[in-house]
């Protein structure tokens, strides 16, 4: 816990640092994956993501068996700034759970939230802020690998979880803690995305959860149609496992994208099985604003340039 002081203050930092955010003509969900990309929806806009999910877990151990179906759902609006957005994101679970080391089972059901928080992202960097110029002569020359690409557009998150009290899937008796991270994605040639998150929570608590997830998108020659694979590792003190995800979406028009999703662990202490579909869909009130320049010293500049060039006797070199 000693190391929380630090790691705040290099959130302050980053933080410090001034941008240019990215917005897309068109919908820039974070499903179907469990990663959240860089970039900010944009200014005035609000973007809604909503899934519903069910995964099945067995311990080898306890002889438990829990059966969840749930609704996910995340609110997006871009504020203020292009580079800010603010996030309410929360999954609703309704398990059954089952333990078979009594005959019959002994069975019971259990409602809340698994995940519930709000908190806001700002983007602090952005190496696409110039765009690359094309290549009009190579095709490989605008495809090939460069190493800028390697480095990654870069933001930062602070929000809260928010318990209610009883809850069944959280063990603290406080229903408020913190939760940080940082998010980093990549653009590569041929339509592929890599996105990184590093995720600190509730290190307020006896048991906070250190994680990352890596995800890697890849847009099909089908513009619409885009796929995903993902990585995620969790480690606490109650808690440590490694999930993979895998996926598609489709772009049904420039504000709404449906998906799909199924995932497992490497594990049987749980073992887990899941999948989900979802829905995004944006209302896209995003203007892009007017840089006004002047160029008030250039036109003065330019009229003794004109003036100068009329003297007969003087030559301009």
């Amino acid at each position: 816990m000693k190391q929380t002081p630090y790691l705040l203050i290099f959130l302050f930092l980053l933080a410090g640092l001034h941008s240019h955010a990215q917005y897309t003509d068109v919908i820039n969900s974070n499903r179907p994956g469990s990663s959240d990309g860089a970039f900010a929806v944009g200014k005035n806009v609000l973007q809604g993501e909503f899934g519903i999910l069910y995964e099945k877990q067995e311990h080898s151990g306890l002889l438990t068996e829990t059966n969840d179906l749930g609704l996910s759902f995340a609110i997006r609006y871009g504020f203020l700034f292009e580079e800010l957005e603010v996030l309410w994101e929360g999954t609703y679970i309704f398990q059954e759970f089952t333990f078979n080391g009594f005959n019959p089972p002994l069975q019971f059901n259990n409602n809340d939230f698994l995940m519930h928080t709000i908190g806001a992202k700002y983007l602090v960097y952005d190496p696409y802020k110039k765009e690359r110029k094309p290549n009009l002569y190579s095709w490989r020359a605008n495809n090939k690998f460069q190493w800028r690409d390697l480095i990654p557009s870069i933001s930062v998150y602070a929000g809260a979880n928010l318990f209610f009290a009883d809850n069944p899937f959280v063990p603290e008796d406080t229903s408020i803690s913190p939760k940080v991270a940082v998010l980093l994605q990549n653009h590569f040639p041929g339509n592929w995305v890599l996105v990184s998150n590093i995720i600190y929570d509730r290190f307020t608590e006896d048991d906070p959860i250190l994680s990352y997830i890596i995800t890697l998108t890849h847009a099909l020659n089908n513009p619409k149609w885009s796929i995903f694979i993902e990585n995620q590792g969790v480690n606490s003190d109650d808690y440590a496992d490694v999930i993979f995800r895998g996926g598609a979406a489709h772009l049904i028009n420039k504000n709404l994208q449906v998906d799909a999703l199924v995932g497992f662990n490497v594990k049987d202490t749980p073992s887990r099985l899941f999948g989900a579909i979802g829905v995004s869909f944006r209302l896209d009130y995003h203007k892009d604003e007017l840089i006004i320049i002047d160029d008030s010293n250039l036109r003065k500049d330019k009229k003794k340039r004109k003036k100068k060039n009329k003297d007969p006797f003087i030559i301009d070199n």
